[in-house]
């Protein structure tokens, strides 16, 4: 058995002393670390959250293990979810997990010390095991929260890169330029689609030159996508005019077997705006 109702006496009697311990051994000159501040008020406030985990912490004492660990970790759960940790490195947030446990243990080390005549020693080592138990799950759910925080980044970045990657350019009289860079995979194809229908639709374009002079290659399946472009711009009424293709695409091209007979092309950007306004 693991619950004993003087440890968790024990424990909240000392549970602010216990973040004051804590708080002593941060030490932390990282500027993007949460726990490098010197602000009185964001300091009194991880004090308080470092209590408030210790609150939690000290359940484990007067609880059946499996009511506890679901409480637990739907608490948890939440508590991951602070930006402020999230910000801060990983490193810095499990150090600070393992230092929690250094102090819990020292605590446990204390009462039992001061009870060695009332506890059996495996008695000792069961805490020990359950609060190791339980500061691993908090490592792991707050590692899988960052990881999940770096992938909603990462995909809102993705996305503002692909935005600005395919953007239409109003030049002049209903003409305008959509200069395609970098390696376009049928993900951003599609991207590409969508934004420049839209704003096609939104400038009144009537002529559009897709310039690929900075893309390095194209595969069917992104030909096919850009082929289904021209043939929206049409419906829309665009009239559409591929320029820039380099030598290594068209190679690509005629190796694959790519049909741009019913595409208008020409070799340079400057040639493609000639075109469209003689």
């Amino acid at each position: 058995m693991h619950r004993n109702q003087d440890l968790y006496n024990y424990l909240v009697e000392n549970s602010w002393q216990m973040s004051e311990d804590w708080y002593s051994m941060v030490e932390d000159h990282d500027p993007k670390s949460v726990y490098s501040t010197n602000d009185p008020t964001i300091v009194q406030t991880l004090k308080e959250q470092n209590q408030d985990y210790f609150k939690h912490l000290h359940e484990l004492f007067i609880s059946e293990e499996e009511e506890f660990f679901h409480k637990f970790q739907q608490w948890s759960e939440e508590l991951a979810k602070d930006q402020k940790h999230l910000n801060t490195p990983i490193h810095y947030v499990v150090r600070e997990f393992m230092r929690t446990e250094e102090v819990y243990a020292a605590f446990l080390k204390r009462f039992y010390s001061l009870n060695k005549d009332k506890i059996e020693i495996d008695q000792v080592f069961k805490w020990f095991e359950m609060v190791k138990k339980v500061i691993n799950l908090s490592i792991y759910i707050y590692m899988d929260e960052a990881h999940k925080n770096t992938m909603r980044q990462l995909s809102a970045q993705k996305e503002m890169i692909n935005e600005l990657s395919s953007p239409v350019i109003l030049l002049q009289n209903q003409t305008a330029l959509l200069p395609l860079i970098g390696d376009i995979d049928t993900a951003r194809a599609k991207l590409i689609i969508e934004n420049t229908l839209a704003q096609c639709a939104e400038l009144g374009i009537a002529n559009l030159c897709i310039d690929l002079s900075g893309v390095p290659i194209i595969d069917t399946m992104v030909a096919h996508e850009m082929f289904n472009l021209i043939q929206a711009l049409n419906l829309l009424g665009v009239k559409s005019i591929i320029s820039g293709i380099r030598p290594e695409i068209a190679q690509t091209a005629i190796q694959l077997g790519l049909d741009f007979d019913h595409v208008k092309t020409t070799y340079s950007l400057a040639h493609a705006l000639q075109q469209i306004n003689t």
